[in-house]
């Protein structure tokens, strides 16, 4: 992607009203509307989608393709899509402003930062699809335990987490950090979802990048578990 093409998606991204981003990971603010700052912890049902459905995250979310096919069979639900990447987030969110789906925003930060922005129970469902698997990093892996701790300070009660991945290394390294968890519930487990039918039907949702791995004969894995909150 050109550098003037990346440049006009941040700057449509900064009127888009489905929008909210953090520019300093040094000052937890988060910025709506070209500049006017707004507080969303504990408060992205009431004062962002301003209902009270319930709220699920896409996490590394990309394009926001999962996001947005989520909202479109879903509206009876909120969904959140975060990632760090702009002019990747522009796409999905715009595609929601064409939609008219109003049960879609994208929060632009690192995933490290959540717990600055989302109030504890807050969340009720996480999908991490296709995570960048850090083959040579553990510890930036999105189902380590560093990740896992982080997500209960957000998640409801009554939660479910989601990942899908081609990646074996990052879905066997998964198994064995929830195994070993006392505060984990494993719900389905699967190293081939396409072998058989599918559990849920979420599941044929397919990103672009799911589409390439699938063309490359690429088996899709999937994870289903929750997490206990104290």
């Amino acid at each position: 992607m050109g550098r003037k093409n990346k440049l006009r998606k941040f700057k449509e991204l900064l009127a888009f009203p489905n929008v909210v981003e953090n520019y300093d990971i040094k000052n937890p603010a988060l910025i709506l509307n070209e500049g006017e700052i707004i507080d969303l912890k504990g408060r992205w049902k009431k004062d962002f989608f301003k209902n009270d459905k319930p709220l699920i995250l896409e996490l590394a979310c990309g394009r926001g393709e999962y996001t947005v096919q989520l909202a479109r069979k879903y509206p009876d639900r909120n969904f959140l899509g975060i990632d760090i990447k702009g002019a990747r987030i522009w796409q999905g969110a715009k595609l929601a402003l064409e939609e008219e789906l109003n049960n879609v925003g994208f929060l632009r930060t690192r995933i490290e930062q959540i717990g600055l922005f989302i109030g504890p129970g807050e969340v009720d469902e996480i999908w991490i699809t296709f995570p960048d698997p850090f083959l040579k990093k553990e510890n930036r892996r999105l189902t380590s335990n560093a990740f896992l701790d982080r997500y209960k300070k957000i998640l409801a009660q009554n939660n479910t987490i989601h990942l899908k991945t081609d990646d074996p290394t990052l879905y066997e390294f998964s198994m064995e950090v929830l195994r070993d968890r006392k505060d984990v519930h494993i719900n389905y487990f699967k190293d081939d979802i396409y072998s058989e039918e599918l559990v849920i039907p979420e599941l044929e949702f397919k990103t672009y990048y799911e589409a390439q791995h699938l063309s490359k004969g690429r088996k899709i894995k999937y994870i289903s578990f929750q997490l206990k909150i104290d």
